[in-house]
């Protein structure tokens, strides 16, 4: 029998799909160390893998990957804004755009920008805005896009985190650098930098002080840009959550110093000999 040359053939040592289908998750403890190990009550955030510079055709980019949460940010321009009004003849215009790649999730999701994207992109915006000198880019627009690879927990604070390093890395100027880090408050306890499943449980069956806190901080001039917050809270414990998130920040800032500095040098021309 003649053979099909059209037809692709598979490989010839093939393995059940059903070998590489996800393991049930586990359920988050509720005492004592974390499924990772790290501690509760503790500002205790994930190692941080930080590089500068990945995609050439962009003016400037970065990579974050916290655990198993991998970012990519690409800025381009400052060019020419598309809208003109009297707004801005005098600054420059900041647009964000966060979308969520189809694999990033547990179930795959759509390509196309959903509700929670838009949220993400205008919490985005309104972090990244107050550190920007807009001032002296009139008549033009600086377009930050994060693409989420993996969603393993704290999306918001580390999309805040690569964008700003994203803009450093694109000479864009900059008031300082803005880091974003986020908690879970379960009760009484509460969680630094939670990851996926620390995000959508919830331990305790009391429904007080239930809820998320998201900050972006600029650790040099000690202000905070942005805060994001979803659940019930009493007013000492967001003060609490919000003087834990500060500290998290502080921590990742030499990282990042680390990175950018790493990028301004291989970037830098070598020196002259004379």
């Amino acid at each position: 029998m003649p053979t099909d040359n059209k037809r692709v053939r598979g490989p010839e040592v093939s393995q059940n799909p059903s070998l590489f289908r996800c393991k049930p998750a586990e359920a988050v403890p509720l005492h004592g160390p974390r499924a990772d190990g790290r501690q509760r009550d503790q500002v205790d955030v994930r190692p941080v893998f930080v590089r500068c510079g990945l995609v050439s055709q962009a003016k400037g980019s970065a990579y974050i990957e916290a655990g198993n949460t991998k970012l990519m940010c690409c800025v381009y321009g400052p060019k020419e804004t598309e809208r003109k009004d009297e707004t801005d003849m005098k600054c420059g215009r900041l647009t964000t755009d966060m979308r969520f790649a189809p694999f990033s999730c547990l179930e795959r999701g759509s390509w196309i920008q959903g509700s929670q994207d838009k949220d993400f992109s205008l919490m985005l915006q309104e972090s990244l805005q107050p550190a920007l000198c807009l001032h002296k880019y009139p008549r033009s627009q600086v377009e930050v896009n994060v693409v989420v690879l993996e969603n393993s927990g704290s999306v918001l604070a580390h999309a805040i985190t690569c964008a700003s390093l994203a803009l450093a890395d694109a000479g864009i100027e900059m008031y300082d650098l803005v880091l974003g880090c986020s908690i879970r408050q379960d009760g009484d306890s509460y969680v630094v930098d939670p990851s996926y499943m620390e995000e959508n449980n919830s331990s305790s069956v009391s429904s007080e002080n239930q809820g998320g806190l998201t900050v972006a901080f600029l650790p040099s001039l000690n202000q905070i840009s942005g805060l994001q917050s979803d659940g019930a809270m009493t007013e000492e414990t967001l003060t609490a959550g919000v003087r834990t998130c500060t500290e998290g920040c502080y921590k990742l800032y030499p990282v990042i110093q680390q990175a950018l500095a790493k990028a301004v040098r291989k970037g830098a021309p070598p020196p002259s000999e004379s």
